[in-house]
């Protein structure tokens, strides 16, 4: 399964990526900021979707739970994130008996050593991401890999780089997933670096991936 957040082109566009990632099924958000393509191993609901996030209900053929993911792209303002703040919050209050992971862009950190370069940051950007983490009990699964996902790219001397990218999850999610790890990859044609999700749902289970892109370069993207 591959989610593309901000592809840089029309949702027109949409299942002539499907073809090039060899993928079974796509769709997108109402903006087309989010989308997602998985194959047929994967049924694949969409529960609800809007600006910010696309929240699905997943099976794999080799495992026997449905299980939550939201997709996050969050914006880049502080108060116009709080429509997905409040959806989150809605979706652990209703669905805290399904295990859960919401992964992506949230445009925000949760930790001072999660920014380098720029003027010092100012925690209080942060207390009502932190407030919703810990309200929907989500637990940050980590990373391999380097420390940032994103970089403004500027000049050696005014480079920017913050943790913006992560996936978290609930207790359900760590019960019946426990061996789920992240890694960071390389960045290629973006600004911010990919999330691999390697899920396996018990020490026997084979690993099934989950890859998130965070953008694809305009109209030829290279895949290997």
């Amino acid at each position: 399964m591959i989610a593309v957040l901000e592809p840089f082109s029309d949702s027109a566009q949409l299942n002539t990526f499907k073809s090039m990632l060899a993928m079974d099924h796509a769709v997108s958000n109402i903006n087309g900021k989010i989308w997602l393509f998985w194959i047929n191993d994967i049924t694949c609901i969409r529960s609800e979707a809007d600006e910010q996030q696309i929240t699905c209900e997943i099976n794999h053929i080799e495992a026997p739970m449905t299980y939550l993911k939201t997709f996050v792209y969050a914006k880049c303002k502080e108060y116009l994130r709080k429509p997905l703040w409040d959806r989150l919050l809605y979706l652990a209050d209703t669905r805290d008996s399904i295990p859960w992971c919401t992964v992506g862009d949230f445009n925000v950190i949760t930790d001072t050593a999660e920014k380098m370069g720029g003027c010092p940051y100012n925690m209080k950007k942060s207390l009502v991401f932190i407030g919703v983490i810990e309200a929907c009990g989500l637990m940050d699964l980590g990373f391999n890999g380097p420390k940032f996902t994103w970089s403004n790219q500027r000049g050696i001397h005014f480079r920017i780089w913050k943790r913006l990218d992560r996936a978290m999850v609930n207790d359900r999610w760590l019960q019946d997933m426990p061996h789920t790890n992240i890694t960071h990859l390389p960045s290629v044609g973006s600004d911010h670096y990919p999330l691999l999700m390697e899920v396996n749902a018990r020490s026997e289970d084979h690993i099934k991936y989950f890859k998130f892109l965070n953008s694809l370069v305009n109209e030829q993207p290279s895949f290997a």
